[in-house]
């Protein structure tokens, strides 16, 4: 029996609905400066398929802190995907190697934008600490999202 799912293998799902036009919320997700102010500072981010950039995190064992991605899917004001790869295989529990997924899928809602962000390829139990982590940390960045789209809706109205 041949089995195309790997059970071993888990996403993390957050999705919320903002009160701003999916406009607003594409451009939070894809400005270097703006990225900064949601999740980390990311260099040499463009949302172009094929730009490679990185962000910095903790670093923690023979694991130097660098996160590296890959911009893999861009459609303008509905999604952005990209690779998210970093630790060593020195390394168990935080720092242990990653190789996942983040894709941001946005969709028109009657109060606003739906957001579904899902971070995918986490295999268990080697991402276990990563998996358990970056669940409660996605929900928090998701809410700065929110306020830096907030900020961001806010300073283009007319005044």
């Amino acid at each position: 029996m041949n089995q195309a799912v790997n059970a071993d293998t888990q996403a993390i799902v957050v999705e919320d609905t903002f009160p701003h036009a999916p406009e607003v919320i594409w451009r939070a997700l894809t400005s270097g400066e703006l990225i900064g102010c949601w999740l980390m500072a990311p260099k040499g981010f463009e949302a172009v398929v094929g730009t490679r950039f990185t962000f910095q995190t903790t670093p923690a064992g023979e694991w130097d802190g660098t996160i590296h991605c890959e911009v893999l899917e861009v459609v303008p004001n509905e999604r952005l995907s990209y690779a998210w790869k970093g630790g060593h295989g020195g390394n168990v529990g935080y720092g242990a190697p990653l190789e996942t997924v983040v894709t941001f899928n946005l969709s028109k809602a009657d109060t606003g934008t739906r957001l579904r962000l899902v971070h995918s390829g986490f295999v268990l139990p080697t991402n276990e600490t990563a998996y358990r982590k970056m669940g409660e940390g996605w929900k928090k960045v998701v809410e700065k999202l929110d306020q830096v789209a907030a900020e961001q809706a806010s300073s283009q109205r007319p005044h």
